[in-house]
């Protein structure tokens, strides 16, 4: 029989070999993984005006997606005052991140894409479901105030319910043509109500049994869409 000793020193050699194992693969499979979360990440923020690409996104590849993507969107990166940045490509800031710093030091994405219908401006927004974070991108028409379209997703929200919010299309399908400014011209987003929309410009539809996440859309938008507001009025001017 082995003794204790032996069986000791075996096992540290066989978790040595293991970990290094597993860098190896880890190590070899995140390339692999970027190139993904870069192709999932902009098929999400042009899939917020889907219906102005030209083009079937569902249908397009990767690549097509990728080419699409650097031909006819133009980046620009915000402070936290709504003014521009130099240096930083939008597609390199990561929301979450920028959560975690303090809120005079946060940067923030806008891309404009440029098509066949007319220049749209794509902002992202990032705010708290029922289990977890959600976030989304809002696409506006070049007069700054009307919805486009809009792209949401979650961590974690429940199926058939707070998750709908990215699932279902019809839910997304209202947004468009809603306005985030009132007829005097205050700033007012859209929010999600239940029990019947009473304000068609500003308002949509809940998700029956999903109340929290629909709360979490409304407050995302409202706070989220405030720090573009200051870009948006410079270039009306």
């Amino acid at each position: 029989m082995y003794s204790n000793k032996y069986i000791t020193v075996y096992t540290v050699i066989m978790t040595l070999i293991v970990s290094v194992v597993l860098a190896v693969i880890v190590t070899g499979l995140r390339p692999i993984h970027e190139a993904n979360e870069v192709v999932f990440k902009k098929r999400d923020i042009l899939s917020a005006i889907k219906e102005h690409l030209g083009a079937d996104l569902d249908k397009m590849s990767d690549q097509e997606v990728l080419a699409l993507f650097d031909q006819s969107i133009e980046q620009i990166t915000l402070d936290a005052n709504g003014k521009p940045v130099e240096g930083v490509q939008a597609e390199s800031i990561d929301m979450a991140k920028e959560e975690k710093k303090p809120a005079s030091e946060r940067l923030y994405p806008l891309y404009v894409f440029k098509g066949s219908t007319g220049s749209f401006y794509l902002a992202s927004v990032r705010g708290n479901g029922l289990w977890d974070k959600i976030w989304g991108t809002i696409a506006f028409k070049d007069d700054f105030n009307t919805i486009a379209g809009v792209s949401f997703d979650h961590v974690t929200e429940t199926a058939g319910l707070g998750a709908e919010i990215k699932d279902n299309p019809a839910f997304k399908q209202q947004f468009i043509g809603r306005q985030i400014y009132d007829k005097s011209g205050d700033y007012v987003s859209v929010a999600v109500v239940k029990g019947g929309v009473k304000k068609p410009d500003h308002q949509v539809d809940a998700i029956a049994g999903a109340t929290i996440t629909c709360n979490g859309v409304t407050e995302m938008m409202d706070n989220g869409l405030k720090v573009y507001l200051p870009y948006f009025k410079s270039l009306k001017k």
